[in-house]
């Protein structure tokens, strides 16, 4: 059976990939997203066997594209979500935010459409 939940980190980066879109959701510019959107380095190391691992579980798909120029034109691999990966997504989200309903001091305050 395959693991549909996801790990802090795993949910973070298939954001981060969402959000770069298909052109730039490479490990290297995942990385790089990562810590400007939490102020905190990553290894490239941690960035590619997650993403590897969340491409075992069916979450993300790859391909391997041709590189710019400015990169001496090596080939790079880019990530996309996959729409089991979207749906997994989308219930982690659903359930975080019926957590945060029930806690006491927010509770009333969110009115998010899902």
């Amino acid at each position: 059976m395959i693991e549909t939940k996801l790990g802090d980190f795993e949910e973070v980066l298939m954001l981060i990939i969402g959000i770069l879109g298909e052109d730039e959701s490479y490990a290297f510019r995942i990385a790089q997203e990562f810590k400007d959107q939490t102020g905190r380095p990553v290894s490239i190391g941690a960035v590619h066997s997650t993403l590897d691992r969340l491409a075992n579980k069916g979450f993300l798909k790859s391909e391997l594209r041709e590189g710019a120029s400015d990169r001496g034109a090596r080939k790079k691999r880019i990530y996309s979500i996959t729409a089991l990966g979207k749906r997994v997504i989308k219930e982690s989200m659903e359930f975080k935010v019926a957590l945060w309903k029930q806690y006491p001091a927010f509770s009333g305050k969110f009115n998010m459409s899902i």
